[in-house]
């Protein structure tokens, strides 16, 4: 049986909470709900599938992905979005992290299999927001208030069963 697994930074509690506060703006006013289902991320490594009786080499390679580095802030700063018509997006806007392109990168190193470019964001609409909707939305959120930062101290390893679990994480440190 296949299984979904994916990478992420995951925000403090209070920080998912304030984002789900804009996930269901956008579900009440603008119809778009599917980012309710998810905890507000920043992806590092995006959703893959591969064979449970596999799960233990995902396992191993994520162990083996160099965190001794220091934790670092990430400062969310505003909104921003993918203008996509078939598929557009509004997320919450971290600011560029040399820190955190280099933890991409340390990920990268062990999980290369997937084409993928780095885009860091927090989604709060996707998948269910027409174009309309979307154009609508952005013109609210645009230039929308929010500012935040938070420390980056460890990475998560998750599996789909029926929503995204926690299954391993590896915390930053330095040597």
């Amino acid at each position: 049986m296949k299984k979904m697994y994916f990478i992420a930074i995951y925000p403090p509690k209070e920080i998912i909470e304030e984002i789900k506060v804009f996930k269901k703006d956008l579900a009440e006013c603008y119809g778009s709900s599917k980012a309710l289902k998810n905890d507000a991320h920043i992806t590092l490594f995006p959703p893959f599938s591969r064979e449970m009786e596999l799960e233990s080499d995902i396992f191993t390679a994520f162990q083996k992905i160099d965190t001794q580095m220091s934790p670092f802030e990430i400062e969310l700063n505003g909104f921003g979005s993918f203008p996509n018509p078939k598929n557009p997006v509004i997320f919450v806007h971290p600011e560029n992290s040399p820190n955190l392109t280099e933890l991409y990168n340390r990920v990268k190193q062990q999980f290369n299999f997937a084409k993928y470019s780095f885009n860091p964001h927090m989604t709060v609409g996707y998948r269910d927001l027409t174009w309309e909707n979307y154009i609508k939305a952005w013109e609210k959120y645009q230039s929308k208030e929010y500012k935040t930062k938070f420390l980056v101290d460890k990475i998560l390893l998750l599996r789909h069963d029926y929503r995204w679990i926690p299954i391993a994480e590896k915390s930053l440190r330095e040597t």
